[in-house]
């Protein structure tokens, strides 16, 4: 067996894929634990408002958790930033 040179191994090196990225870890992100935050969020405005009969408080943190949801929704998508700004630009210039 012979002894592989430091020229055979940048050859091999070379020759494997070197597509790193971080889509896994975001698909698992969006299918795993943004519907069980969902879902605790959910549980949490019933339980504290629901059982008190305090409906203008839970329309309070509904309207909060609507706001993070958006927030949450810019980050996880690639263009929709740009999709906002044409869509405010639109506003002022008609088109």
């Amino acid at each position: 067996m012979t002894t592989p040179t430091l020229m055979t191994l940048v050859d091999l090196a070379q020759q494997q894929p070197t597509n790193v990225g971080t889509t896994g870890v975001r698909d698992w992100i969006l299918n795993n634990i943004i519907p069980l935050l969902l879902l605790v969020v959910a549980l949490l405005v019933l339980w504290l408002g629901g059982g008190k009969g305090d409906n203008a408080g839970v329309m309070r943190r509904l309207g909060g958790v609507i706001v993070a949801l958006g927030i949450v929704g810019l980050a996880v998508t690639t263009d929709a930033g740009q999709g906002i700004g044409r869509w405010i630009a639109g506003l002022f210039t008609g088109g």
